[in-house]
């Protein structure tokens, strides 16, 4: 089974890198987070990484507001290959992947949305699915791919709507749902287990 060294893209607070690092602290994934990158200066997952002792940096993102420009994304290439990085795990990662990093780490990079894709994606998973009336949602770990949210998924965890439901406290038991399944999923990657075969992604059985 191999020893994963992963890297991590925030923009936020870091809640999922959290749950990671506990889950390779604890044996629970086999490696180690060996690089944080955000492109927020401000971000509180950058505090939460040195606290645990994993290096973190801020490369500011450029011009773009949904994007990075691809210069500055060869920098995030660069950054994470100094660090030997093998998996990348967007957690709370507000931008599109753009080819140099698809590019860099094919089939290599992960995501967490929070709803049942392919329903609800892009921003605010939680609250669209509020405003469609759904009774059932969740959360998605998948494979990134140029689109938004449109990989394929490697796990999903489903969440009841309840009545009395707004955005936040629908949002804080779907997040619990994410810290469970990302690190499932991330582990399942670091022991093989993971085969793409056109949009599914088969989970094989332990060696």
């Amino acid at each position: 089974m191999a020893h994963l060294n992963l890297g991590v893209l925030c923009s936020g607070r870091g809640s999922n890198l959290e749950a990671i690092l506990r889950s390779c602290e604890e044996g629970r994934i086999t490696g180690r987070v060996a690089l944080v990158v955000s492109d927020v200066a401000d971000a509180y997952a950058l505090e939460r990484a040195r606290n645990h002792g994993v290096p973190a940096v801020h490369i500011p993102p450029g011009k773009f507001r949904a994007k990075l420009e691809p210069e500055i994304e060869d920098q995030y290439v660069r950054a994470l290959k100094d660090r030997k990085v093998d998996l990348v795990c967007l957690a709370g990662y507000m931008r599109i992947i753009g080819p140099p990093l698809l590019e860099a780490f094919p089939q290599r990079i992960l995501n967490i949305h929070p709803a049942l894709l392919p329903a609800f994606p892009g921003l605010h998973g939680q609250k669209q699915a509020l405003d469609y009336g759904a009774k059932v949602t969740g959360c998605t770990v998948h494979f990134v791919d140029p689109g938004v949210d449109t990989g394929p998924i490697i796990a999903q965890a489903a969440v009841p709507v309840h009545e009395d439901d707004d955005e936040d406290s629908l949002s804080a038991r779907i997040l619990e749902q994410e810290h469970r399944i990302y690190s499932e999923a991330i582990q399942l990657f670091a022991a093989g287990r993971l085969r793409i075969e056109g949009r599914r992604v088969r989970v094989l059985p332990p060696p």
